[in-house]
This record gives C-alpha cells, structure tokens and sequence, in this order.
C-alpha cells in the first residue's frame, strides 16, 4: 500500500510541478502576485498534489474494481435490454462525480452547476450504450464518429454563439481521471459479451464517444439556454496565514456534502448489485470501501484547493500578463505552458507504451512525446490567438476533427480507436482548474466574451492528440509498406541468381 501510494504522489507530483515553475517564474518577471496571494498558490498546489494522489489511489481501489465487477455481473445476465439499461444509468452516476465537470460548470455564470452536470451525464450514458453495442454488432468505430462529428458540426450552427465553446469544451472534461478508467473497466467487462474472439480495437474507441456525445447533448442545451455575465472566479483577499486557514475551514463543509451527493449514486448502485448478483467477500468490500474513502478524501482536498487558491492564480497571471505586456506574449506562454503540462501527464506514458506496442517499437516513445508536447503547446497557443482575436471556436474544430476523420480512412483501424481516445490524456486535471482560467482572466482583461473567446481550450487541447497520434499511425503504415516492398526485391532478385546458375551449368 506504502509502495503505491508513493507511486501516485510522485504521479500527482510530476502533473502540477510544471505549472509551479511556470508561475513561480511569471511571478518574479512578468507578472508579479501579492506576497500571500502567492502563498495561497503554493499551498493549494500542494493540497492538490495531495487530492490528486488520495483520490487515483482511491480509484485503483474502489471505482475500478466496481466497474470491473457491475461490467462483468451485467455480461452474465445476457439480457441486451437490461445491459443498456443499466449501463446508460452507470454513465450518468459515473459522471456526476467527475471533478473536471464539476469544475468547469462552476465556472458557466448564469447557467445552474445541476443542469450542466446532467445533460453532460446523460450524454455520457448515452454514450456508454452507443459503446457497447458497437462492440456487441461490430459497427466501424470511424463510421460513428463521422456521423458524430458531422452531427456537431451541423448542431454548432444552431446553438447559442455563448454556448458554443462551452459545448465543445464539455468532451473535454468529461473523459477525466474518475470517468476513463471506470468505463474502461466496465468496458472490458462488457465487451466480453461477444462469443466470438474480439479484436485489439474493441479495447479503444469507448472514450472517444463519451467525449463526442456530451458535445452533442450540450449543443442541444446551448439551443434553449443562453449563459450570462463574467466569471464565476473568486480572488480571495487574503493578508495572513490564518485568512489561509480561515478560508479553507469555511468552504469545506459545502465540499463535504458536493462530494458526497456525487458519489454517493454510485455507491447505492454497488450495494444493490452487491446484495442481489455480486456477492463479493468481506476482504473485497472492505478494500472497496477503504479505496471510496481515499476518493472521496481526495476529491474534497482537490476541489477545495482548485477553487481556492489554483483557478485565481491562473484568473489573475493571464489578466495581468496581457495587461502589463504585449498581447501575443501571452502566445508564447501558452505554448510553453501546453508544452510542458502534457509532457508531465500521467496518462501520457502509458499512452505512449500502448503506441509503441501497437507499432512493435517503430514508433519510439520519445518521439510520441515531442509530438503530443509539441501539438498541445500549439492548441494552447491557437487558445490564446483566439482571446486576442476573437476567433470563433469552430474555425479551429472543424478544420481539426475534419481532417483527423480524412486520416481514419488511411491509418490503421487501431490507430483510429487510440487517437479518438486519447484526448482524455491531454485534457488532464490542469486543463480545467489552471489553463481555462488563465484563459478567462486574460479574455476579461482585454473586455472579451469569456463564452465565446475564453472558453473552448480544454476542447482544443483534447483534439490535438487524436491528429498526432493518427499522423504517427500514417508514417507507421508508410514503413510497413516501405519494409514490405523491400522484401519482395531480394527474393526476386534471389530467384534470378539460381536460373542464371543454373543456365551455366547447362
């Protein structure tokens, strides 16, 4: 437990480190923070190194091994309606409580936290089903994603312009560090329903709908309901270290019941399978229950200190940036901001294990690093071009996602299923609490419309990987035919070499 519990400090440790310089460094040159403003930051990064480990540790423990065990206990009823049923409810209750959620629609003024974090939940549901029953009657996964994606495109043109970013942004944080591994368990389990043997893409392409279909579900949304107002970011005044302590002692409480009403349909959903089909032995359910402890600790601890002390640093540091300095500066910082935060991720190593893997080593790991750091450094850069500019959202997505869906055509099938889910790996915890605020402060700086210019980073960040990941799968299927060509010379000039033999010997 000591062993694992270290290895995800040192996780949670490697993703937050990066923007700790990044501020600490803007604060001595660029753009200077009040003394215990900056105190705030480190404290609240240290807690959130903290969450963060409490709450994947508790993941590990609790959440996965639920999935694993609903996922299986639903394949064994081989009841289609029931499975869907049920798993559309699982996608909800799973989503809930995602952290990344519940941070951006803090952050949506005019619009209820509930509203956002429903429909979001019910476009996942939706999407969990979409998932399985693409697996169970082997549909093509590019052939759903285009007719998804060709769906938001169409549906972009009718929501609010407020909205828009907004909708996009959704996938984003939807496919964050509660929901992927879940689903992936409880996709595993439920893929299983097959007789036949599934193939290796059955493993990938559940994520990429749950990121496409809660677009979809808030796109629609965005048709009856209009956001309004500034920025829900609060700067909290502080002068000492016991406003610090204050500050935190007073907002607990409200996390203390969030958290808990989030996770608790999830929990009411384990005992019921529990007490009628599972039937797991006490040392089971006691782990179980230690790991949804762990969680809901380390939610608590992250979401206390994201909206304490980390989405004001970030507010603050893009208004002052663009206010004391030139505007396309804050270009710059954003790509090395993106740069370096991917490249810090996690989720990013195993990503590139699963690649090499796939390529037999021809795609080295390093190599998909660069291309990951360099991708979203450009996608936070472009995020910043459009807080200057103005630019619509969709002239980046439809360009992006239309050209990522002309490469699934002429890339490996596997390729497709890992690009389409991995931009749950990009779109880690940072995006959400630090780049989307540093975004909204800079946006309100310059008298911009946080809806329409602000929002939409997390979304951009989320597409990047899924077009590197598929031009490394076209230079990977270019090799291939390279190497495969190369071999066919040398037996066909082997073969001219034994009949000219053979003549002289005649």
């Amino acid at each position: 437990m000591i062993q694992l519990l270290l290895e995800k400090l040192k996780e949670s440790a490697f993703s937050v480190i990066p923007i700790i310089i990044l501020v600490l460094i803007l604060n001595f040159t660029l753009a200077p923070m009040p003394l215990w403003s900056m105190i705030l930051f480190l404290i609240s990064a240290v807690l959130v190194v903290l969450g963060i480990t409490l709450f994947n540790l508790g993941v590990d423990m609790s959440l996965i091994p639920i999935g694993e065990h609903i996922g299986s206990s639903l394949v064994q009823s081989r009841k289609l309606i029931l499975i869907v049923i049920l798993t559309f409810v699982i996608g909800v209750f799973i989503t809930i409580a995602e952290p990344d959620l519940i941070v951006l629609a803090g952050q949506i003024s005019g619009v209820p936290d509930s509203v956002i974090i429903f429909v979001v939940a019910a476009g996942v549901g939706l999407a969990v089903v979409a998932a399985f029953l693409r697996v169970l009657f082997q549909f093509p996964l590019s052939y759903i994603l285009i007719v998804c994606y060709l769906l938001a495109f169409i549906l972009s043109r009718f929501t609010s312009t407020e909205f828009l970013a907004i909708s996009w942004e959704s996938g984003g944080v939807t496919t964050g560090p509660i929901l992927v591994p879940f689903i992936m368990a409880l996709g595993f389990g439920l893929a299983s329903v097959r007789v036949d043997k599934t193939t290796e893409e059955d493993s990938f392409g559940l994520v990429a709908l749950c990121l496409i279909v809660p677009i979809l579900a808030v796109l629609i949304l965005g048709m009856v309901l209009t956001p309004h107002g500034g920025s829900a970011i609060v700067n909290p005044q502080v002068q000492s270290l016991s406003d610090i302590i204050s500050l935190y002692f007073t907002n607990f409480p409200g996390y203390l019941k969030q958290i808990a009403i989030a996770l608790l349909p999830i929990i009411v959903l384990f005992v019921v399978f529990q007490v009628l089909r599972l039937h797991l032995k006490i040392k089971t359910i006691l782990r179980i229950s230690i790991g949804t402890i762990y969680t809901y600790l380390g939610l608590i601890l992250f979401l206390a200190s994201v909206n304490i002390g980390f989405m004001p640093a970030g507010y603050f540091l893009g208004s002052t940036l663009i206010t004391n300095n030139s505007a396309w500066l804050l270009v710059a910082i954003g790509f090395i901001m993106g740069y370096f935060v991917v490249a810090a991720e996690p989720a990013v190593f195993v990503l590139k294990r699963q690649v090499e893997e796939a390529t037999e080593g021809a795609i080295s790991p390093k190599a998909m690093g660069l291309g990951l750091s360099i991708g979203v450094g450009v996608s936070v850069a472009l995020s910043m071009i459009r807080v200057i500019t103005g630019l619509s959202l969709l002239y980046f997505v439809i360009p992006g996602y239309a050209f990522a869906l002309i490469l699934s055509f002429v890339v490996p099938h596997l390729f497709t299923a890992i690009a389409f889910d991995s931009g749950a790996v990009a779109s880690g915890p940072l995006a959400a609490t630090f780049m989307l605020p540093f975004a909204i402060g800079a946006s309100e700086a310059v008298g911009g419309n946080i809806f329409t210019d602000a929002f939409g980073i997390v979304a951009l960040v989320a597409m990047t990987p899924v077009i590197t990941i598929q031009l490394f799968g076209l230079a990977y299927a270019l090799k291939a035919k390279k190497a495969e060509k190369e071999l066919v010379v040398p037996e066909e000039a082997d073969t001219i070499i034994e009949l000219d033999y053979s003549a002289d010997e005649n």
